[in-house]
């Protein structure tokens, strides 16, 4: 039986509709016969190379068809691909990809200059392959992207084959420290976001690899309009990512925005121009002025096609939730609970006008909440636990034992992930989430979830976005500050705030500081609170204490 590869897959369908749009970036369409042709052409060079079986390959790309005709190659050709946050500077860049032992970099030229001060510090990189930009000259030490994929080439297998067992990688948590690359095996990947089926379309998970064609071929013939997908998260994390990986196994078409920068009204206009089906974010970053953009010109766009918003790594309000399907009640809103290491830990979905409750989930069949000596919480009984997947899961964090022996647990018996959410589990099964145990600040022997202040606080009126962090605090250790991005007229006060979370929460759990600036997030979406942190500090007059 053929292997449960992503190329294998991709493959399949590609033979299966060869005309149809796989990859759209703004008037540019690529084919699935071309998506797969120029794949087997990159992999073909990564391989003349020298790149061996599992050799690492660095995406260091914005969004666009490159992105995944770089995974595909990769996949094609049995070696590692991984992300790269384009944000890094020297130092982060060299640590990644020294961790990563990347042997092959494809990067947008637009990152050639800090490409050209790291290289020399690299040697095992073999092979620079630099794309196309507006502005930016592909370096003479770099090979021309364009150049190598434009003829295509036949099909590109290694001498070593392909396995379910081939390795992704997914670095992740370089917000609290250098990053950690999450080993997933290509199976093991594949399964655990579903194995290809689709509960919304009644669709059961694929028996063969050949049946990924089949169903694409199918839906073709029936003259069902193709499904398109817009990835409005960067590809370089995982919610992106992994999404848009099951939405190609499924035939359908991956459109990428050309704007570097996040412009509701060009992915509204986008949605129209090409009928697209379903958008992936990232909550509040990318929900919250998306909202803004709607209520500010009612009526100017309809988007009748969009029939779903996919959002996974941070939290996304109900009220948010509830604005959107004001305007667009056509549209199921599914908001996903896990991570790099943990999915399919729990989700909601919302629609028919309705918004699920933040941060309440139905947990998945492999979840569970345990306690930190591994006792599973009962339902209903209010106690904390962490939450746990089992099932499908990573196989550790590269070249990182102890971080992976922390994140990976035996309870009962079985292999668990435990990325660090802790939540209570309530009679209904569902889970409700309070926030990640590094982030707990202790304010007097209390210990108080940021996640659950910083939702109090964007219910008051003008809000756009919150982040709570913990400051120093002589007397209690650490002090409340909730550092807000407020929208409306009149600015409101600590006191005002203050209050609105005491409506809510316990009193203790009310900000006792107050930062009125935008809230820094990273490229994801999700909140960077080592940066929030020290931003709020240095507003108190506190420095970097």
């Amino acid at each position: 039986m053929e292997a449960w590869n992503y190329a294998n897959l991709w493959e399949s369908v590609a033979a299966a509709i060869p005309e149809r749009p796989a990859l759209i970036h703004g008037e540019r369409v690529i084919t699935w016969s071309q998506f797969d042709r120029r794949a087997d052409a990159l992999a073909a060079r990564l391989l003349a190379a020298g790149l061996q079986r599992q050799s690492k390959v660095a995406a260091y790309l914005y969004n666009g068809p490159e992105y995944l005709e770089t995974y595909f190659a990769a996949f094609k050709a049995g070696l590692v691909p991984f992300n790269t946050n384009y944000r890094y500077a020297d130092e982060e860049l060299i640590y990644l990809f020294d961790n990563a032992d990347a042997e092959a970099v494809v990067f947008n030229a637009a990152f050639a200059e800090t490409a050209d001060k790291v290289r020399g510090r690299l040697p095992k990189v073999k092979v620079w392959i630099a794309v196309a930009e507006d502005g930016h000259a592909i370096p003479d030490w770099a090979e021309d992207y364009a150049a190598i994929v434009a003829a295509g080439a036949d099909r590109t297998e290694a001498p070593w084959g392909r396995s379910g067992d081939d390795l992704l990688f997914m670095y992740t948590g370089g917000t609290t420290g250098m990053p950690k690359g999450v080993m997933w095996r290509q199976e093991d990947l594949f399964r655990a976001l579903g194995g290809g089926g689709n509960l919304l379309a009644g669709l059961p998970p694929l028996e063969t690899v050949a049946q990924a064609g089949e169903r694409a071929k199918a839906a073709a013939a029936a003259g069902a309009p193709q499904q398109i997908t817009i990835p409005v998260a960067p590809l370089m994390h995982a919610t992106g990512q992994f999404i848009s990986f099951g939405q190609l196994t499924a035939g359908s078409a991956i459109a990428t925005l050309p704007q570097r920068r996040f412009d509701p009204a060009a992915l509204f206009d986008e949605v129209e121009r090409l009928g697209a089906s379903g958008l992936i974010i990232v909550g509040p970053a990318f929900a919250a002025p998306m909202l803004e953009t709607l209520e500010a010109n009612p009526g100017r766009w309809k988007m009748p096609s969009l029939q779903r918003i996919v959002s996974s790594g941070a939290m996304w309000g109900a009220e948010n939730k509830q604005g959107l399907l004001k305007h667009l009640p056509q549209v199921m809103l599914i908001d996903s609970l896990g991570s790099s290491e943990a999915l399919g830990l729990a989700g909601s979905t919302s629609g028919g006008g309705e918004a699920a409750k933040t941060a309440k989930f139905m947990a998945g069949p492999n979840a569970a909440v345990f306690t930190e000596d591994g006792r599973r919480v009962a339902a209903g009984s209010g106690e904390r636990g962490l939450v746990a997947v089992g099932g499908f899961t990573p196989v550790g964090y590269y070249k990182d034992p102890e971080k992976s022996a922390k994140t990976f647990r035996t309870f009962e018996g079985r292999r668990w992930s435990v990325p660090g959410d802790w939540a209570t589990l309530e009679a209904d099964g569902s889970i409700t989430l309070l926030g990640r145990g590094s982030q707990v600040i202790n304010t007097g022997g209390e210990k108080v979830f940021p996640e659950e202040v910083e939702e109090a606080l964007k219910r008051f009126p003008g809000v756009r976005d919150a982040a709570v962090v913990g400051v120093p605090d002589k007397r209690f250790g650490e002090r409340i500050c909730a550092v807000v991005d407020y929208g409306g007229d009149a600015e409101p006060s600590l006191a005002d705030l203050a209050a609105h979370v005491r409506e809510h929460l316990a009193d203790y759990k009310a900000p006792r500081e107050l930062v009125l600036a935008p809230v820094g997030r990273a490229p994801n979406g999700k909140l960077d609170y080592k940066a929030v942190r020290a931003q709020a500090l240095d507003a108190l007059g506190q420095g970097a204490a």
